[in-house]
């Protein structure tokens, strides 16, 4: 399973920008996919999981804000970022794991894929 992210880029605080997550090579039936970012010299955040049921669950700090959705026939995952502030300035990453639970969304090891990742820029 190959993940790649697009759709990053420079917006200005409260604009949007909606962030892809392409997976090949398998299906993503059966995986939950989350979604990490890491800020420069930060510890990587969890963000959001989208799990193979269509369940979805955030972060406090994106919640209300961001959304993530699939998309089956395209084999594709979204984080829609609405509302967005400077300090959501981070290089964003899908993750797939196919034993994903709640108690453990929240810890990239859980995850056994990553796509390389796509910058979002929000300026003042």
């Amino acid at each position: 399973l190959q993940l790649v992210e697009s759709g990053g880029g420079l917006v200005q605080a409260g604009g949007s920008l909606r962030l892809s997550c392409a997976a090949s090579g398998r299906t993503l039936n059966g995986y939950s996919v989350g979604w990490f970012r890491q800020a420069p010299e930060k510890e990587r955040e969890f963000v959001g999981i989208i799990r193979d049921n269509g369940y979805t669950y955030y972060s406090d700090s994106v919640k209300g804000r961001f959304t993530i959705s699939k998309d089956g026939a395209k084999n594709t995952v979204y984080l829609q970022m609405n509302s967005l502030k400077p300090e959501d300035t981070a290089v964003y990453y899908c993750a797939a794991g196919s034993a994903v639970i709640l108690s453990n969304a929240r810890n990239g090891a859980a995850y056994g894929y990553w796509g390389q990742g796509t910058q979002v820029t929000v300026s003042s």
